[in-house]
């Protein structure tokens, strides 16, 4: 198996992921708005975010274990470490690894995600003091 080169993940399952993440996150984040407006929808939200961070981390624990996977069943640590000269297949997982990081999009759900955290407590605090 250490001769196979991982794969990306193709693009709709990416950035699917991505929204199911955003959204949930977001549906943690106007939980404390919607219990000023509507708290009867408190407890739908709450297993909507739940859930979607279920998925959401799920996709994101497998993307996990490929790289480490990859890293070592072709022991590329051990190879750089020792200068060991890399093979044609050590590259392409490392072309792999590489693309998987640089094709993600986890930078604009964390951005994303302190955005609405912000915004979040802001509103909350609003309700509170300006009622």
């Amino acid at each position: 198996m250490a001769n196979e080169t991982p794969t990306l993940t193709p693009r709709y399952i990416m950035y699917g992921a991505l929204f199911t993440g955003l959204a949930a996150s977001i549906a943690f984040r106007t939980i404390v708005v919607i219990e000023h407006i509507e708290p009867g929808w408190v407890r739908p939200v709450w297993y909507f975010a739940v859930l979607g961070n279920f998925f959401f981390f799920y996709y994101r624990f497998r993307i996990s274990e490929k790289r480490k996977r990859a890293v070592r069943e072709h022991e590329l640590l051990d190879k750089l470490e020792r200068g060991e000269p890399l093979t044609d297949s050590d590259r392409a997982v490392i072309i792999y690894l590489l693309s998987s990081i640089k094709k993600s999009p986890e930078n604009i759900n964390y951005l994303i995600i302190f955005i609405f955290s912000l915004v979040a407590i802001a509103t909350d605090l609003a309700f509170v003091y300006l009622d």
